[in-house]
């Protein structure tokens, strides 16, 4: 008798004695699903209240079982030893009285959540390069589970809706996230483990609807959100989506989340830092892991025409409002603002964003010798008339570099002789003028002739800059302000 036969017999034997039970497992358990290392793995399901159910996981060297008992409200709930990523299959039984459910082609490697609005939930096919995209996506140790779109609900349902694991194929890649494909990708070839991508994004949302309750009641600045809650209110939609959506994943054991949102809350400005805080702690919360990472895309520049004004505006202070929510521990935030489309708020390059995400993971997660970045801003001090700027992520040196809005992952080409673009000062009256600006060994200087005295900077401060600032490995040097 083979080890899978054996263990399934010993299963049996335990709960042999107790009647035959109503026994389902969460939904996002299934064949083909990946299950995250080196955390302990997480099974629930319902039975009848009372009942034993006898969790276990085998492969073709080892096996892992628990004994659970279903309580009044009939969940159950197992967690069996982490393991390590090592190639083989698995099967996922459950047992209970005479039920027994059976899992097969499981993988134990990196789990990733994708969420947020529309530019996640833009497919493959939707995306540049998608003919040819599709065609070379084999790649069966990815897989992806989608979860479907649910009604909107007042209260956390206890289970996603119904939907297969997938293994990544032409056949199949498709219809999936193509930031989120991209972004698994890269993790899977660089990582040679295997990666499991569950979606749950819904265009045109704003960031409230996906935090959940004790999101908004771990930041201070949004006891607005708290107080309306507890009313019965529901303002800008907040938990509607993650009572349908993202509540029945939870507590699945996975090892961060991917997030590119913001185009709904672009008038919240400064205040989606705060907002950006209560989705994070919120969901470190209900998926018990105050580790969970939790990298985010910065909004790409996108609108008709550059508004040519130093003080800048539009898109700028939600960037920003992303940009300071990096305060938060184990965060991350790719910068994009130099692939966006003047006319289309769903830009098509979507292979950079999914790369610049997994930089991230490679160097935060995984120990990779990469530049998790483009530079963000440090510090700066005022040297007289002007403003010395220190950035993180400079990488191998600052550089003026084409911005020509395409790379599809093709190197950025320097252009020394450019004037870096986009730099504006604050007088001490508080008005804004455009600058001057030069790299300067690992910072950047920059300078009006208009102010004597300078107050603040700013950096691509609008909807549609023309930037120009990279770091040699070609990552662009995010938005910012030292404006409040």
């Amino acid at each position: 008798m083979n080890l899978s036969r054996s263990f399934t017999f010993i299963l049996l034997l335990l709960v042999a004695p107790i009647a035959s039970a109503e026994l389902n497992v969460a939904n996002v358990f299934g064949d083909h699903m990946v299950l995250q290392q080196e955390m302990p793995i997480r099974v629930w399901g319902w039975a009848d209240p009372g009942a034993t159910v006898v969790v276990g996981l085998s492969d073709q060297r080892n096996a892992s079982a628990m004994s659970v008992k279903a309580g009044d409200d009939g969940k159950w709930f197992a967690e069996l030893p982490a393991r390590k990523a090592e190639g083989r299959t698995l099967e996922l039984q459950v047992v209970s009285g005479k039920e027994t459910m059976e899992f097969k082609d499981i993988l134990i490697g990196e789990v990733w959540i994708c969420s947020g609005q529309s530019n996640m939930e833009w497919r493959v096919q939707q995306a540049a390069n998608a003919q040819q995209e599709i065609a070379s996506a084999d790649h069966p140790k990815i897989r992806f589970f989608d979860v479907p779109k649910h009604v909107k609900q007042k209260e956390p349902q206890q289970d996603a809706q119904e939907a297969d694991w997938k293994v990544c194929s032409p056949d199949t890649i498709s219809g999936f996230s193509a930031v989120g494909y991209y972004f698994g990708r890269e993790l899977n070839t660089k990582l040679d483990v295997p990666v499991g991508l569950v979606g749950a994004n819904w265009g045109g949302q704003r960031i409230e609807p996906f935090t959940p309750p004790i999101g908004f009641e771990r930041v201070p600045q949004l006891a607005d959100y708290v107080a309306d809650l507890k009313q019965g209110k529901f303002k800008g939609g907040a938990t509607q989506i993650y009572n349908g959506m993202v509540a029945g994943l939870t507590p699945l054991s996975v090892r961060g989340a991917i997030w590119y949102q913001g185009e709904s809350n672009a008038g919240d400005g400064l205040r989606y830092n705060y907002m950006k805080e209560a989705l994070v702690k919120g969901w470190r919360s209900v998926f018990q892991n105050e580790d969970l990472s939790f990298y985010w895309v910065q909004l790409a520049d996108f609108g008709r025409g550059h508004t040519g004004k130093p003080a800048g505006g539009g898109w700028g202070p939600v960037r920003e409002g992303q940009r300071r929510a990096l305060r938060v521990p184990n965060t991350g935030m790719a910068v994009i603002i130099d692939i966006g489309a003047e006319k289309d708020i769903h830009p098509k390059n979507k292979q950079d964003v999914g790369y610049r995400l997994a930089q991230l993971a490679l160097a935060r997660n995984y120990g990779k010798d990469v530049v998790r970045s483009g530079p963000l801003y440090k510090s700066h001090k005022i040297e007289g008339k002007m403003v010395r700027i220190n950035f993180e992520y400079v990488g191998s040196g600052l550089m003026v570099a084409d911005k020509d809005g395409q790379h599809y992952l093709d190197p950025v080409k320097e252009t020394p002789d450019a004037e870096i673009a986009e730099f504006s000062v604050q007088d001490k009256e508080g008005n804004w003028h455009w600058a001057k600006a030069v790299i300067d060994g690992a910072t950047v200087v920059v300078w009006s002739d208009a102010v004597a005295e300078p107050k603040n900077i700013r950096y691509a401060y609008d909807s549609n800059p023309r930037v120009n600032l990279y770091n040699k490995e070609g990552l662009p040097a995010s938005p910012f302000t030292t404006a409040d």
